[in-house]
């Protein structure tokens, strides 16, 4: 019988089990800028014991927060867990988060010590800004970045200076102690600090270790991964890939496509997973590189709801007979709550925005009541209301943001700030953040069918304002929009202003790529006023 999870010694565990996948990265960690692109069970076991040597020569003790701001690789997770091992408590943050998010993200934690890329230490001299606070810091370098020590604010020191420090102490925190932090995405505005412990975690991998056939890894498979690593996804997926112990696991940090397109043809993945708007960006593999694919059995999607035409692409290019597309619907603050699956035949009918389903909940994992955002009251199959979901996997608190935390805790169940509803099979169906809803529509639903609709699309964004018409956002391949095509699109669809053409790299984004939309409204209306009341982001 397997052991119960100990985030300290997941890496540990797995060098000790006479299986073991092997990892291969597509660039070396930042935390072991030498130790090339594979590494074995045992390796990844001996870099989190150097990494919680440095930590603990840096002065970070049992109890201690520490703040990991670093460019996206699996090492953020390795370096959760060498924290974890000497009883610190890690704070995940994604370099891709803008600089006064970062900044009000360490006030927040105040921590004993904070781990940062040179990366973000560029931007910081670039921009001026004091994100640090005089804090102690060790600076990882960064893939293309060169920095001088004498660059360095005052309280930061180099990698080189901490690393090769004795053993430290192993000591675990409590059942029910903080155990680590990652933030949610930030769409609206500066990030949450989620505190989950032992307990929390435990609960929120319960699915993904549940053998569930043709879904969890084989011992065959190659996996690849793609999501942002600063998340609780991330964890979560690394308890379930060294329990279950595929051949390869494949690490694809960077998400640009000419990366991926390498990485898929050394490797040929037969399961691939990756976040929604990531899979959105990769759609001309499937034209350019479908052979790389063709023995993909398995496609997973976390984070966000995904379209037809991104699931429909990459399900025609597999060779397997029945590949299947798992879309999970989650929050940080509770762990996973349903999960549903696509086949090629669910996504036959072009227009149809059949992946607002996000399936059933599992029993003993996750519940779902339907409720009226203003009287509390449940709602039947059909009728639309706030999404309140009851886990054993939920979070301890936001980190500093009691408030925003008590507004969403219902007792038993938290408030998730989704809209939706069920249907008559009893799956549940997203219509839109509550905080983005659209009057007499579904602005996810809409978004799925102009991107099915307009074959050159790369992105559709809906924003509602009071007021005014839906304003949809689109990104093209090319600079133009075709007028033909879209009237054409939307000739049947509710009435919507005239869409405003940006190219796809000026949308604002979060680590996990999903749109900013506070921002873009910002941007492109001049006006943060939305139909939404907000109450529970």
């Amino acid at each position: 019988m397997a052991r119960p999870i100990q985030l300290g010694t997941v890496f540990h565990d797995h060098a000790a089990k006479a299986v073991r996948t092997t990892v291969h990265l597509d660039h070396p960690f930042d935390i072991a800028p030498d130790g090339g692109v594979v590494y074995d069970g045992a390796a990844l076991a001996r870099l989190v014991d150097d990494t919680a040597a440095w930590l603990y020569g840096a002065g970070v003790r049992p109890g201690d927060r520490i703040g990991v701001i670093k460019d996206n690789h699996f090492d953020l997770v390795l370096t959760a867990v060498a924290a974890a091992r000497i009883g610190a408590v890690p704070a995940n943050i994604a370099a891709a988060n803008g600089l006064s998010a970062q900044r009000e993200l360490l006030a927040r934690l105040d921590p004993k010590l904070v781990v940062m890329s040179a990366s973000v230490i560029r931007r910081i001299l670039t921009e001026g800004v004091d994100v640090l606070g005089g804090r102690r810091t060790v600076v990882l370098p960064s893939r293309g970045v060169d920095l001088d020590r004498n660059e360095l604010p005052d309280s930061a020191v180099p990698f080189d200076d901490v690393r090769g420090a004795a053993a430290a102490p192993v000591r675990f925190a409590d059942i029910d102690e903080p155990l680590l932090m990652t933030h949610t995405s930030g769409t609206t505005g500066v990030p949450k600090l989620v505190v989950q412990s032992t307990r929390t975690l435990r609960a929120a991998s319960r699915l993904e270790l549940m053998p569930i056939p043709f879904v969890v890894s084989r011992r065959k498979d190659v996996v690849l991964s793609s999501i942002s690593y600063a998340h609780w996804r991330a964890v979560t997926f690394a308890i379930a890939q060294t329990r279950f112990a595929p051949t390869k696991l494949v690490i694809v940090a960077d998400h640009d496509p000419d990366n991926v397109a390498r990485m898929l043809t050394e490797h040929r993945p037969t399961s691939v997973e990756a976040c929604p708007n990531i899979f959105q960006r990769w759609r001309g593999l499937t034209r350019t590189h479908a052979d790389a694919l063709a023995q993909v059995r398995l496609y997973i999607s976390t984070f966000d709801m995904v379209h037809p035409p991104t699931v429909r692409s990459f399900l025609e290019v597999s060779r397997r007979r029945w590949p299947l597309w798992v879309a999970s619907w989650g929050q940080s603050e509770v762990g996973p709550i349903s999960s549903a699956i696509f086949t090629r035949a669910r996504l036959r009918r072009v227009g149809n925005p059949v992946t607002s389903d996000v399936g059933w909940t599992m029993p003993t994992v996750a519940r779902v009541r339907v409720t009226d955002p203003e009287t509390g009251r449940r709602r039947g199959i059909g009728r639309q209301g706030l999404l309140l979901a009851a886990s054993k996997a939920r979070c301890l608190e936001y980190l500093g943001e009691p408030d925003r935390h008590d507004r969403k805790n219902g007792g038993k169940w938290w408030n998730t700030g989704d809209i939706g509803y069920r249907d008559w099979l009893g799956r549940l169906r997203l219509v839109d953040r509550e905080v983005d809803i659209i009057p007499g529509t579904s602005g996810l639903a809409l978004e799925s069918t102009l991107l099915d609709r307009i074959p050159t699309a790369t992105e559709v964004t809906l924003l509602g304002v009071p007021g005014q018409l839906p304003v949809p956002v689109v990104c093209v391949d090319g600079d133009t929009l075709d007028e033909h095509q879209w009237q054409k699109a939307v000739s049947d669809l509710p009435p919507l202003a005239p869409p405003i053409v940006l190219p796809w790299q000026d949308l604002p984004r979060t680590a996990t790529w999903k749109i900013r939309r506070h921002e873009l409204r910002h941007a492109v209306l001049g006006t943060d006023a939305v139909h939404g009341t907000g109450l529970w982001t």
